[in-house]
């Protein structure tokens, strides 16, 4: 008997909720026909005949700027080369690395752009040097082609190319001494010269012999370029080679060796080493004396060398004996600002002497007002060289973080923790990685972040784009 009063008692509250509901219907709909639209007609009643709208909020672009957090940022200013629009304000995006560091910014003037391919990252810094030409006169030097895709631009520009590889007749000698800073003393430029081409040396061999050298390897190294600078006037590969299978009988002993034959033993591996450049599939191409010359007052020269082919595995040796002949020709502070770009950079880096070689370039880019940039297709090609802990690791990671500018463009799914770590991308601006469009790109200036949309001419355009084959088979 409690159950069935329980359930009479449930239906009648839900007839008489049912019953409210209906009623409260009823007397909306009579207000609704009783009442226009306008509102009612007494005092206070917000009668109008328009739509009532609430009026939206008016400020200076100053005051929104603290009201509104985080939306967007403030931008670098009007100083340098218009590379596009800020995609958040569509505001203009300048950007100069020489200007931000004298504003200090930046404390680099160095740059890290990376990219997958057909992401736009090509096109983005070849654009920059077409417009730095414009806008401040700046240089642009690219000591490893490895493509061939600089040549129009540099040619454009009014620039020189330089094609070295096999069958080729151009000829560069990699221990030329380069251009002479002005107000250096006699002492001071051949100690400089001498500790160029001994660091080349001493690379070249380290990659070849794919160990570190012995520390009789080292002098017996020096002593070989020592004599070989003093029997010629330029020095060559051969001739350091030459004097390391038989150095010199005339030459007085150095502190260590009791005579020439131990010297000569220490030396014996290096020189055949060594003598892949001057023997091997590399003859002719940086063993005999340079026939062409570096021109600083050229707004461009690359070193094409392409025909040597993409996946040849001397290729990192090419590109350090290219970019040790360009870099010495830039060793001069009043030189002007200049752009040195190490494209495929990742080629170099995965080796652990040419990447010390990188690091000190790196570190002298203040001094000599050179911007390095490095073009790779993401992070973990330079970051994860070497096993943990490695002097190649900490290397690696050291020359992306002494790095001020970071360009990122889009990125695969599996790049995004490697890239957030080395890069220190907070998860939004990890996050939209991977969807970046084609030419749009995550920029970290110092510490702050802007996505920005290069916007290319149409004969930027025509220099710049790496799909053309693509294109010219599709017409």
């Amino acid at each position: 008997a409690a159950e069935r009063d329980l359930l009479r008692g449930a239906r009648q509250h839900g007839a008489a909720t049912a019953a409210a509901r209906r009623a409260a219907a009823a007397e909306e709909e009579r207000i609704r026909r009783a009442i226009s639209a306008a509102g009612e007609q007494r005092p206070h009643a917000l009668r109008n005949r328009r739509r009532f709208t609430i009026p939206t909020h008016r400020a200076t672009t100053r005051n929104l700027g603290g009201v509104y957090l985080f939306q967007a940022e403030g931008g670098l200013g009007a100083d340098g080369m218009l590379i596009g629009t800020e995609v958040y304000t569509s505001g203009s995006f300048f950007f100069d690395p020489w200007v931000l560091y004298e504003a200090g910014v930046l404390t680099n003037p160095n740059i890290f752009l990376v990219g997958e391919i057909g992401s736009g990252k090509s096109a983005l810094f070849k654009s920059m040097v077409i417009r730095a030409r414009a806008c401040g006169g700046h240089r642009a030097y690219v000591p490893g082609d490895v493509k061939g895709e600089w040549t129009p631009l540099v040619q454009a520009l009014g620039g020189a190319v330089i094609a070295v590889g096999p069958g080729l007749p151009n000829r560069i000698n990699p221990l030329d001494e380069g251009l002479r800073p002005a107000g250096l003393s006699d002492q001071d430029w051949a100690r400089e010269v001498r500790a160029h081409r001994l660091e080349l040396l001493r690379s070249l061999a380290e990659w070849l012999g794919r160990r570190a050298l012995a520390p009789t390897e080292h002098t017996a190294l020096a002593i070989a370029l020592d004599t070989a600078a003093e029997n010629n006037t330029v020095p060559l590969l051969p001739h350091v080679v030459s004097l390391l299978f038989a150095p010199d009988q005339s030459r007085p002993l150095q502190l260590g060796f009791d005579s020439h034959d131990r010297l000569r033993d220490a030396g014996h591996e290096l020189g055949h080493l060594l003598g892949v450049m001057v023997s091997g599939e590399l003859a002719g191409m940086f063993d005999q004396p340079s026939t062409v010359a570096f021109n600083p007052a050229l707004p461009a020269m690359s070193v094409d060398i392409s025909r040597l082919g993409e996946s040849n595995p001397a290729m990192p040796l090419v590109m350090t004996c290219a970019s040790s002949w360009m870099e010495a020709a830039v060793r001069d502070p009043g030189g002007g600002r200049r752009f040195m770009v190490y494209d495929e950079a990742w080629r170099i880096m995965r080796e652990l002497p040419l990447l010390r070689r990188m690091q000190s370039q790196w570190k002298l880019a203040r001094g000599l007002g050179i911007s390095n940039v490095a073009i790779m297709h993401r992070y973990s090609d330079g970051s994860a060289v070497g096993d943990a802990g490695s002097e190649q690791r900490a290397l690696a990671e050291g020359l992306i973080a002494d790095t001020a500018t970071r360009i990122i463009y889009r990125q695969k799914a599996d790049q995004i923790r490697t890239t957030a770590a080395v890069v220190g991308l907070n998860s939004e601006e990890a996050g939209m990685l991977p969807g970046l469009d084609r030419g749009i790109g995550l920029w970290r200036v110092g510490n702050r972040s802007f996505v920005v949309k290069n916007h290319l001419t149409d004969a930027e355009l025509a220099l710049t784009d790496t799909d053309q084959r693509m294109h010219a088979e599709r017409q």
